[in-house]
């Protein structure tokens, strides 16, 4: 028999009994929207977080302070003052893998303008911060060196802040009250959105050069908090060996001693996040494919019953020729036929619940090759697996004896 007649007798078999075919694909159904639901969400959530990296600014490094230890007690990265603006400029001068270099120093702050105020970010940083940060001005302008050199009150503002103090105005040119000290605002950044990782708003902050902040707010301290460095494309791991070697010498750290300081390299986070990610999506597609399994028994046991139920018909088509070999290809290509039936229904749920969820979390889609595979090869190797007991013992039926059966 040519596969075109075995599938039209397998559809019309089907036909036959349309209710029961269409309760034992729900199993299969139900299986692949599982399935291609969690590929969907894991590799969403993956693009959410190299998003998230991203808007950081590619091949990033954050240098902060070490920690302080006193009788054992450990005071947690930050605790000490190690890091100076020196330290940066020397950075920036001295590392070859570095594309650019800033000292950054923050605090919160209340901010006012007319009846309108908000309590805000105030972060510092120099003139590179937009490459640094991978940001772009959208009205306006960013401080220059000037302005970082004299510790201009100067304030580039984020949506959030606008939205808040600039409800039916233009920001750009106005005069802002930080703290109780007057700044202008030069510019407007673009819409950031959230930190997935941490949960903050990029957009609700306040930047302004960082010696503003080191003077105004800090009492003129001649150490940072912290800093950022944006390596050479791909060169993130040699810059990161640069900056800890010369930190080392400036700061007389001798061979065995710990540093004094800490980098986090973005590009390794990064890495790490994406494959634990990946491990969470596996683990969680394995899970729901049990669920395809469960539909493969349930195949089984209603072709079982089919087999029973056309024992007769069976009997029929042997004694008029029909070899064994016909009759399991007959009954395993119902099998497949009803599990493909649901691997295509359930492609177009899942990929349909996929895009509502990633909608409503706000998540990027993409559909996946992988999805595609699931929904049409899982259910044709669990249709030949499940149905083929059932096909062979129809095949070994006595034509006499199915003849007979009532």
């Amino acid at each position: 028999m040519s596969l075109w007649v075995i599938i039209r007798i397998s559809v019309k078999a089907l036909i036959r009994n349309k209710f029961r075919a269409l309760l034992t694909t729900l199993g299969i159904v139900i299986g692949v929207v599982a399935v291609i639901v969690m590929l969907a969400l894991g590799r969403g959530a993956q693009e959410m977080v190299k998003e998230n990296i991203s808007s950081m600014g590619t091949d990033v490094l954050w240098v902060r302070p070490g920690s302080h230890n006193s009788r054992g007690i450990s005071g947690g990265a930050g605790s000490v003052n190690t890091l100076t603006i020196k330290d940066f400029e020397a950075i920036q001068r001295e590392c070859p893998s570095v594309e650019g270099a800033s000292p950054t120093a923050a605090t919160m702050s209340q901010v006012v303008f007319g009846n309108q105020n908000w309590n805000v970010r105030v972060e510092g940083y120099n003139e590179r911060f937009l490459r640094l940060r991978k940001w772009e001005v959208v009205q306006g302008r960013f401080f220059d060196d000037r302005d970082v050199r004299t510790a201009a009150r100067v304030a580039v503002l984020g949506q959030t802040v606008v939205e808040e103090l600039f409800p039916d105005s233009q920001p750009v040119g106005q005069t802002i009250r930080i703290g109780h000290l007057p700044f202008k605002v030069v510019g407007v950044l673009e819409e950031k959105g959230a930190d997935m990782m941490r949960g903050e708003d990029h957009d609700d902050t306040i930047i302004v050069p960082y010696t503003t902040v080191q003077k105004k707010f800090k009492g003129g301290v001649l150490y940072v908090q912290a800093g950022i460095v944006k390596a050479l494309p791909d060169r993130a791991e040699y810059a990161e060996e640069e900056i800890t070697e010369l930190l080392r010498q400036r700061h007389n750290i001798q061979a065995g001693e710990d540093d004094d300081f800490d980098i986090k390299n973005l590009s390794e986070m990064a890495k790490v996040l994406d494959t634990v990610l990946s491990v969470m999506t596996s683990l969680l597609a394995g899970i729901a494919a049990i669920s395809l399994l469960v539909g493969g028994i349930g195949i089984m046991n209603i072709m079982l019953v089919s087999v029973s139920e056309r024992t007769k018909e069976i009997g029929i088509h042997m004694s008029i020729g029909a070899r064994p070999s016909h009759v399991r290809i007959q009954f395993l290509a119902e099998s497949v036929v009803l599990c493909l039936l649901g691997g295509l229904i359930g492609l177009i749920l899942g990929m349909s619940s996929s895009l509502a969820i990633c909608e409503l979390l706000g998540w990027p889609f993409s559909v996946s090759v992988e999805s595609v595979w699931v929904a049409l090869l899982f259910p044709t190797a669990i249709g030949t697996f499940f149905g083929y007991y059932p096909a062979h013992k129809a095949a070994q039926l006595d034509p006499i004896e199915a003849l007979r059966y009532e």
